[in-house]
């Protein structure tokens, strides 16, 4: 039987790290939480599971999770975000999977609750992550703050498990426009330090193109107000990380 570990990074979760680490608790052998020095109760509630707690300064989204999967004891793990948490039935997969492991790394399907609404269209659900896998075969990668598990190589094989990824995401409308605003300032920097560029036609074209993709192709309406919501900040993000590339380039 493998051994897995739970690992998670936090800053100022306290709010939603208590349901994360109880959907956790019975399914991994160990939990590691590495926090950016978080000044609100996220170290005390974790203090009260049997967790190694790490304090790090932030290196980014992608490294910070890298970071964390170092500190792992078991070659298997589990990766959380600290307002995720694991269903009753996904908790069930992952116990199971332990006596059954056959692939390199396993996805499931986040299911994501914006202002108390579970999301079920859009390109919210299903919204597809690898988060179950052998960290010797996969790790974070992508542009910040837009990080994924990706496998390391072509080789490896991968499953899909029953049961979903709870994500509690923004809980008012304002809480999203202050991270989209944050969002599309750190991806506007990334895609600079990757050599992107940001022409007029990108501005344009990509922001509708996302809001058309997500609020029609993938039936974004049909999760009424808030659906149309997210549809609308997917192209407002998409619009102002363009133009705030474009805004380094006229800097530079």
């Amino acid at each position: 039987m493998i051994k897995l570990s739970g690992v998670i990074i936090t800053f100022n979760e306290e709010r939603d790290i208590e349901r994360c680490l109880q959907s956790l608790v019975n399914v991994v052998e160990e939990i590691v939480v590495v926090d950016s020095y978080s000044t609100d109760n996220t170290k005390s509630i974790c203090q009260k599971y049997n967790v190694t707690f790490i304090e790090q300064k932030f290196l980014g989204y992608i490294e910070q999770k890298n970071f964390a999967l170092h500190q792992a004891t078991h070659n298997h793990v589990v990766s959380l975000d600290g307002d995720e948490a694991l269903s009753e039935e996904l908790q069930k997969s992952i116990i199971a999977l332990k006596n059954n492991w056959n692939f390199d790394g396993y996805y499931a399907n986040r299911y994501n609750n914006f202002c108390g609404q579970w999301i079920k269209h859009s390109d919210w659900y299903p919204n597809k992550k690898l988060r179950v896998f052998d960290k010797t075969k996969a790790e974070w990668k992508g542009i910040n703050p837009h990080d994924n598990v990706q496998f390391l190589d072509s080789n490896t094989k991968s499953g899909h498990l029953k049961g979903d990824i709870l994500h509690w995401t923004y809980q008012t409308y304002s809480e999203f426009n202050k991270k989209t605003e944050h969002f599309s300032t750190i991806a506007a920097k990334a895609y600079f330090d990757k050599g992107k560029t940001a022409p007029i036609w990108k501005i344009i074209w990509n922001p509708t193109w996302a809001f058309f993709k997500s609020y029609v192709l993938r039936l974004g309406f049909l999760d009424g107000f808030n659906g149309f919501v997210i549809c609308i900040q997917t192209a407002n993000i998409t619009f102002l990380k363009y133009s705030k590339l474009r805004e380094i380039y006229k800097k530079k």
